[in-house]
């Protein structure tokens, strides 16, 4: 397992949300997540407009996806977990990405003038 394999795995994942087909999604999911698939779709916004991998890291015993999902009224990233089951890459873990909303700059050109 390479990252330019697991990227084929979570660009066929991402075309899969993005054609409606959670079943054919479904199928690079570990035994344990399609078990919680009710989960994992919760996080996503459906139906989705884009659907991109964003990045694909080592990480230990792992590789890390990082994915872009763009719905109707929401746009969010999912790191997603790919290990090795069976000789293939496999999704054993995906969390939504918290991301932290910057000041803008009129703000920050504020406050370093009233320092």
């Amino acid at each position: 397992m390479d990252v330019q394999t697991v990227r084929q795995h979570a660009d066929a994942y991402c075309e899969a949300l993005l054609a409606g087909d959670i079943g054919r999604a479904s199928e690079e999911f570990s035994e344990q997540l399609k078990q919680n698939i009710g989960e994992v779709v919760s996080q996503l916004p459906l139906p989705l407009k884009e659907a991109a991998v964003e990045s694909v890291d080592l990480a230990g015993s792992s590789y890390v996806a990082v994915l872009h999902l763009t719905g109707e009224s929401d746009d969010i990233r999912i790191e997603t977990r790919w290990k090795d089951r069976d000789g293939r890459p496999t999704l054993v873990e995906a969390s939504h990405v918290i991301e932290r909303v910057a000041a803008p700059p009129a703000d920050e050109e504020g406050a370093a003038a009233e320092a």
